[in-house]
């Protein structure tokens, strides 16, 4: 039986970031066309927390019963390590998910409820990222999917309940957020190539091999910094994402200095902080600019 510790650790907190991030970001874009609204930005950022937890739940769930995580270089994982049922994880993905899914219903229910087919999009891909017999994240999709979702469907989403509208700086925001997610799970998956790669589990970076995936890494790092500067054209403060820019060092440098395994969890980590980072200096520089 699981305590309550390892279901805590089993929901994956150092992804959180991947969560928060895209609401400041998409309020702070809000704030600078004079639309956030807090009551909805609190809404938008439980739908972001409940699907991230809920993805990670099943991810444990169907990475467990697949034996995926039999032989785990990285955190906790609750099936693979038998402390859960693969019923109990089961539920819990279910329980977050729908969490998000009533949130989400009431974000569309007050702004447009087109935006109900935008959440059941988001909720198939939590689900088959590695769930149902053909799973994309088996294939080598889970950074882009992660780009989609946590990066232009967040933050374009969050600014759009808020405001009613996106502009071209919510559009680089999540540019900017999804990069930085897509390397947290780059970062992720660079630790897991060997454990993937004997489990057939054909991820971006197996694909890609070890050298061109740190390569990845360090690429998705410096672009958020790059529209950083481009969005010096709403507002000079934009230059305040650039303070981000040691995090982002401090992430890649076990990728760049070729460490793996366990000592890749630092560069995970990393990421996300950066990420974090970069995106509340983001926000609050375009949304008081």
């Amino acid at each position: 039986m699981a305590t309550a510790a390892e279901w805590i650790e089993g929901a994956r907190p150092r992804t959180l970031p991947n969560a928060i991030a895209p609401v400041l970001a998409g309020t702070g874009a809000a704030a600078s066309i004079d639309g956030a609204l807090w009551w909805k930005a609190i809404l938008a950022l439980l739908v972001s927390l409940a699907l991230i937890i809920g993805v990670n739940y099943a991810n444990d769930y169907s990475d467990g019963i697949r034996g995926t995580d039999d032989e785990r270089v990285g955190p906790l994982r609750l099936v693979g390590s038998k402390l859960a049922s693969p019923t109990a994880v089961r539920t819990a993905a279910v329980l977050s998910l729908s969490i998000g899914a009533v949130a989400g219903l009431v974000l569309a229910a007050t702004t447009a409820w087109w935006l109900v087919l935008i959440g059941a999009l988001c909720l198939a891909g939590a689900w088959y990222y590695t769930g149902g017999s053909k799973p994309y994240g088996y294939s080598g999709f889970g950074e882009v999917a992660v780009f989609v979702f946590f990066g232009l469907i967040a933050v374009l989403g969050t600014q759009y309940v808020q405001a009613l509208r996106v502009d071209w700086v919510g559009l680089l925001l999540a540019i900017g957020v999804g990069v930085f997610s897509s390397a947290v799970l780059v970062a992720n998956n660079l630790r897991d190539i060997p454990t993937d790669t004997e489990s057939g589990k054909v991820t971006l970076a197996v694909k890609l091999g070890d050298a061109r995936t740190r390569t990845l890494h360090l690429a998705l790092l410096v672009a958020p910094f790059v529209i950083s500067l481009a969005l010096i054209a709403r507002t000079p403060w934009a230059l305040a994402g650039l303070l981000a820019l040691p995090l982002a060092v401090r992430a890649n440098a076990p990728v760049r200095t070729g460490k793996g395994g366990l000592e890749l969890i630092p560069a995970l980590r990393d990421s996300g902080l950066a990420l974090l980072a970069w995106s509340a200096l983001s926000a609050l520089a375009v949304g008081l600019g």
